[in-house]
């Protein structure tokens, strides 16, 4: 199986995870909880966390990966 396919895979699942958090901090919930605290809750925070992860994982087997 070819890493920079895996690579490739993890680039969308952190886009879709980014996307879905984009959407949950667009949530009436999550904007007066950012009016009231300061801050996101904390399923749109992993949402957002774990997509620049995945994102960033995908971009370096990408292009650093080896072929197996």
């Amino acid at each position: 199986m070819n890493i920079q396919l895996i690579g490739i895979v993890a680039l969308a699942v952190g886009a879709v995870l980014l996307y879905f958090g984009y959407n949950a901090s667009q949530a009436p919930i999550d904007q007066i909880s950012n009016s009231l605290t300061g801050r996101y809750t904390d399923n749109t925070m992993w949402y957002v966390i774990g997509g620049v992860a995945m994102i960033a994982t995908g971009i370096a087997v990408t292009l650093f990966g080896r072929r197996i």
